[in-house]
């Protein structure tokens, strides 16, 4: 069986945090996963942002694709010209 809980939690100075958990989760061996998301950011993002991004690059596996610029172009005219029917 498998349990998850989310659990929200602002993380101290110290890096220390002391965790109870909700009486229904089982005793025994658990895996304990802790994720750390960004600070918010201004929402402007810059040239340095885009190139450390995982999209940079994305087509670059792609034989079908031999210019990612046309190719980028047409699909933003095929997108600006579809059909609402």
């Amino acid at each position: 069986m498998v349990k998850r809980v989310n659990l929200n939690a602002e993380i101290p100075p110290n890096r220390e945090l002391r965790i109870t958990l909700p009486g229904d989760v089982p005793t025994g061996p658990a895996e304990i996963v802790v994720v750390v998301s960004s600070p918010a950011r201004s929402g402007v993002a810059t040239l340095g942002d885009l190139a450390n991004s995982e999209f940079f690059g994305i087509w670059r596996d792609r034989s079908d694709i031999e210019d990612s610029f046309q190719f980028a172009r047409r699909l933003r005219s095929e997108s600006l010209t579809r059909s609402t029917e």
